[in-house]
């Protein structure tokens, strides 16, 4: 192979590096070829000549650290993390307005666990005995720190 063919694979595994961090998240088969086309790049360098090999080498190694480095202060993963925030909350049960014993009604297929109302507020129930059908009558079992535990009524 020729010295132009081979500075022609380095820069193509370059390109295909550079997508890999920049377009494409995480380690998948673009950055992979890209590796190999470099690894093959510098391996063919060193055979032609062992000082076309070590600029190759060096090349390689100084550009994926200051591709690195960029990517790392522009800030580029950014872009891919999550920015959205979770807004629910556990069960806030309130011991003057909850009791065992107390009666309601199943708003959601309770399978293990879903959505009652019981004494006018909504809450989230897991049933003792398994699945439970909408708009089954529950009766409070057990209220836990933030669990409330439901049978069917009677």
């Amino acid at each position: 192979m020729t010295l132009t063919g081979i500075i022609f694979l380095l820069l193509i595994g370059v390109v295909l590096i550079l997508v890999e961090i920049f377009l494409i998240p995480g380690i998948g088969a673009v950055g992979v070829l890209g590796a190999l086309m470099m690894l093959v790049g510098v391996y063919l360098a060193y055979q032609i000549e062992v000082i076309y090999g070590h600029i190759a080498f060096l090349s390689s190694v100084v550009f994926l650290g200051c591709s690195g480095m960029l990517a790392f202060r522009a800030k580029t993963w950014d872009r891919f993390s999550l920015k959205s925030e979770l807004t629910g909350k556990v069960n806030l049960i309130d011991e003057q307005i909850i009791h065992v014993g107390d009666k309601g009604v199943a708003i959601s297929k309770l399978a293990p666990a879903g959505k009652a109302r019981i004494n006018e507020k909504l809450y989230e129930v897991h049933s003792k005995y398994g699945l439970l059908e909408n708009n089954t009558t529950i009766e409070v079992n057990k209220i836990e720190t933030n669990k409330i535990i439901v049978i069917k009524s009677e």
